[in-house]
């Protein structure tokens, strides 16, 4: 990778700002559009106004996740909305340019520009980094809404990926009593080989009620209206997915249940790591391409 470059990040969250900061720090010339004024001073990092100038950027950095919906860029942090179309219509082909899960429509508007978005969130690395402060949000959430301690508490955690396995481990450290519940039976056999007791997914409306947190990874809808009807009033439920969610909320709504939809977790409780995280996995994404 070269020692210094041009870059932009284009929207985003605190993620993207504490990221733009790292990225100076480390000796690059950056820009940031629809991202807000720079929390700190920082040589080499400048906040504009206009895109004129990103066509001479060696690396455009999109938002995680690059749309907010309705053909508009992310940008919570920024007073306006900012449509997609105009933005890409100022980049070219040469940059390298890269988001945060790309949906298909942006996808689509980048290839009828003769642009293609390197997608970092599909980047093991970063997904495994991410992991990291979504499990200990859990935990921060947890700890504010439930009216016991976790020490003790019946913890069910579905699903035993990245996220579910991180935050298994978190909670039966504080002393939980942890089960999970899966589909795939690999996935069954590790969370037994950990210590873990465990169940299959298609088994849950059967044995909710005695849990007083459970926890949803998985983003396909898995708590539904015979499920939630199983769950105790008292039982808090986070719900960890990504869109569409694990867990018919309005159903939860009509008995009470108290659901906690925890999007974006890293960049809402550790947005230094989670740039610092994103930060890592682009230089990686610039050295395979030879930048």
């Amino acid at each position: 990778m070269k020692h210094e470059l041009n870059i932009w990040v284009v929207g985003g969250d605190l993620r993207q700002a504490k990221l733009a900061q790292l990225l100076a720090e480390d000796g690059h010339t950056v820009h940031t559009y629809a991202l807000g004024q720079p929390q700190e001073p920082v040589p080499g990092l400048t906040a504009e106004a206009v895109l004129s100038r990103a066509d001479r950027a060696d690396c455009v950095i999109l938002p995680l996740t690059v749309s907010a919906g309705d053909g508009l860029l992310n940008t919570p942090l920024a007073s306006s909305d900012y449509p997609l179309a105009p933005i890409l219509d100022q980049l070219s082909p040469h940059q390298f340019l890269c988001g945060g899960r790309v949906d298909p429509e942006t996808d689509r508007l980048a290839q009828e520009r003769g642009l293609i978005i390197h997608d970092y969130f599909a980047r093991e690395e970063l997904a495994v980094a991410n992991a990291v402060p979504t499990a200990e949000g859990a935990v921060q959430l947890a700890m504010e809404h439930m009216p016991i301690t976790i020490h003790g508490a019946k913890v069910l955690i579905i699903g035993f990926g990245r996220v579910g396995r991180l935050t298994a481990q978190r909670f039966l450290a504080l002393g939980a009593k942890v089960s999970i519940a899966a589909r795939k039976y690999d996935q069954l056999a590790w969370a037994q080989a950990m210590g873990f007791g465990g169940e299959h997914l298609d088994q849950l409306k059967d044995w909710l009620c005695g849990y007083d947190l459970i926890i949803n990874t998985v983003p396909a809808r898995v708590l539904g209206q015979e499920e939630l009807e199983d769950v105790n009033p008292s039982c808090l439920i986070l719900d960890l997915a990504s869109k569409p969610g694990g867990v018919d909320l309005g159903r939860a709504g009509e008995l009470g249940l108290t659901v906690i939809w925890a999007l974006s977790l890293p960049g809402k409780v550790a947005p230094v790591t989670a740039g610092a995280a994103i930060k890592s996995t682009i230089y990686n994404m610039l050295r395979e391409a030879g930048l």
